[in-house]
């Protein structure tokens, strides 16, 4: 094993923002149909199911005890969980509901540039730099208080003598 950290391909580069395609058609819902808004969840979908297969076949791969099964059930159930939260649900459902109080207030105002139909596409899609890693931490933290509390498993802690990701 190296002796510097392994970089994880669908946490730690840009990979990672497949998995916020929904948000950008989360951005776009007032604007385009519903059929684009919903290949975008099947986007990241993609992107979850993937990152969840390469962390149970890395655990597959490099664990020989007799828990090896119990072993890939947990890394991959924690990378289901956990990137089911932090990239689909916790951020679609945020940028969904900041385009509402944008179209919200557009309702509500006089001004006819605030009325254009893009302005809450634009501040959604504004939005998601500054959603992405809070959302990222705060869901790390609460796997970390509920999940893996209950099942003993942590991503970055050695199992069967190896560092997982």
């Amino acid at each position: 094993m190296k002796n510097q950290e392994e970089v994880d391909l669908y946490r730690d580069t840009y990979v990672r923002y497949l998995g916020y395609a929904n948000e950008v058609g989360e951005a776009f819902r007032s604007l385009v149909p519903k059929s684009i808004v919903w290949s975008s969840y099947a986007l990241s979908s993609g992107y979850v199911l993937a990152d969840t297969v390469h962390k149970g076949a890395k655990v597959y791969q490099v664990d020989t005890t007799p828990q090896r099964t119990k072993n890939v059930l947990l890394s991959t159930s924690d990378t289901l969980i956990w990137q089911a939260f932090a990239s689909i649900i916790v951020p679609g459902f945020t940028i969904n509901r900041i385009c509402a109080a944008v179209q919200f207030a557009q309702k509500r105002s006089t001004r006819a540039v605030l009325k254009q139909p893009w302005v809450s596409t634009l501040v959604g899609l504004a939005s998601i730099p500054f959603i992405i890693h809070p959302i990222d931490h705060a869901v790390e933290e609460a796997m970390d208080f509920t999940y893996r509390k209950w099942t003993g498993y942590h991503p970055k802690a050695p199992l069967c003598g190896v560092k997982h990701e």
